[in-house]
């Protein structure tokens, strides 16, 4: 599936990301080690114990990252020039191994570039631990994305 031209993406509508993830332990750790963060309470068990979460957390930019990626097949994928901006990040609720993530994106802003060949569009990304018996739905990290979209080619015009 190709992502979506500028033309495609309408104010207000919000779109719901078809793929989930679970996030594993081996995910954080490799995320850390290639961000080089050894923050303990991502990866040190014992530590994590003592703290008030009782276990370890999945790196919050790992969660960030994931809802971008799991984004890009309905939004972006094929129809990008660039990211332009990540912007008011938050999580307001941790991330643990063996979370399924979710998230789903709503068109906040668009407008064409001052040459009119390409359009920003901005969305606020929404990432969420899918509920289960043990935890209900919960928001785990939001932010802003606005990216320089391709506007539909003039063959593809209909």
């Amino acid at each position: 599936m190709t992502g979506r031209y500028y033309e495609e993406f309408e104010v207000g509508e919000t779109i719901e990301h078809a793929t989930r993830r679970t996030v594993s332990e081996s995910d954080n750790q490799r995320f850390c080690d290639m961000t080089m963060n050894q923050q303990p309470l991502h990866l040190d068990a014992a530590f994590a114990a003592d703290t008030q979460f009782g276990e370890r957390l999945v790196n919050g930019l790992y969660t960030m990252s994931l809802a971008v990626g799991v984004s890009i097949p309905e939004t972006t994928d094929g129809t990008i020039v660039a990211n332009l901006s990540y912007d008011d990040v938050s999580h307001p609720a941790p991330v643990f191994h063996g979370d399924t993530i979710r998230a789903q994106s709503t068109v906040t802003e668009k407008r064409e570039t001052s040459d009119g060949e390409r359009g920003v569009v901005t969305m606020h990304v929404e990432a969420f631990v899918v509920g289960d018996e043990q935890r209900e739905e919960e928001l785990v990290c939001e932010f802003e994305r606005t990216v320089l979209s391709l506007k539909r080619p003039e063959s593809d015009e209909s």
